[in-house]
């Protein structure tokens, strides 16, 4: 077994993991929205299972995709112009869509509250069947990947760890801050629709530096 690997850009790896894990995403709206409905413990318990399914699906993208990427430099090549232009894409999206979601959130009430199992589950599906993350992880992560250190399966797994661990704390503070303000969220949806519009321009911004760093690499090659 080689040794543990640590990517070299795992510092600028994390900036781009916080940055989209705050800017309200998919994920983000289905806490919001049950944050909203039912308070800050369903929209904590929600994460968690959420944190657990993108785990799960962030380790099987990495066992399965990790050693083709190791063997071929043009693949190595296209998932970094595809994770630039995928998160163009999500970004071009939420700002197209973000009066639709931010009506869908406000709508999403429901007069039973789930258990904390139920919350736990439908969380974890969310985040593990989520086709999105299937890229984002498939895509996003490899530009991020120190293919001279080799292990790329093992740093791919990190970080998809470190990301799921971030994505708990950072969206349990979605949760915590909509479920104790959600009066004053679902009293005026242009407040949720500004949310949206802030995520997606997020989103474009990292995309536009992740086609940079792709760009750059292939003059350097």
């Amino acid at each position: 077994m080689g040794a543990f690997v640590i990517p070299s850009r795992i510092g600028e790896y994390l900036i781009a993991a916080i940055a989209i894990i705050l800017a309200p995403g998919p994920s983000v709206l289905f806490v919001i929205a049950r944050a909203i409905s039912w308070g800050r413990r369903v929209a904590v318990f929600t994460v968690l299972g959420n944190s657990i399914g993108a785990l799960t699906l962030s380790a099987v993208v990495a066992l399965g995709f990790g050693p083709l990427l190791s063997r071929s430099d043009l693949l190595y090549a296209a998932v970094q112009w595809g994770g630039g232009l995928y998160l163009l894409y999500l970004g071009i999206d939420a700002w197209r869509k973000r009066a639709s979601h931010a009506a869908d959130m406000t709508a999403a009430t429901d007069t039973s509250e789930p258990t904390l199992w139920q919350c736990i589950r439908d969380g974890f599906w969310v985040g593990a069947l989520n086709p999105k993350g299937i890229v984002f992880f498939a895509a996003v992560l490899p530009p991020f990947v120190d293919k001279e250190q080799g292990n790329i399966s093992q740093q791919l797994l990190l970080m998809g760890a470190l990301f799921a661990l971030l994505a708990f704390f950072l969206d349990s503070s979605w949760g915590l801050l909509a479920g104790t303000a959600r009066t004053w969220l679902a009293g005026d949806t242009r407040r949720l629709i500004f949310l949206r519009a802030t995520g997606g321009i997020v989103i474009m911004i990292l995309g536009i530096l992740v086609i940079a760093t792709a760009a750059r690499d292939l003059i350097t090659a």
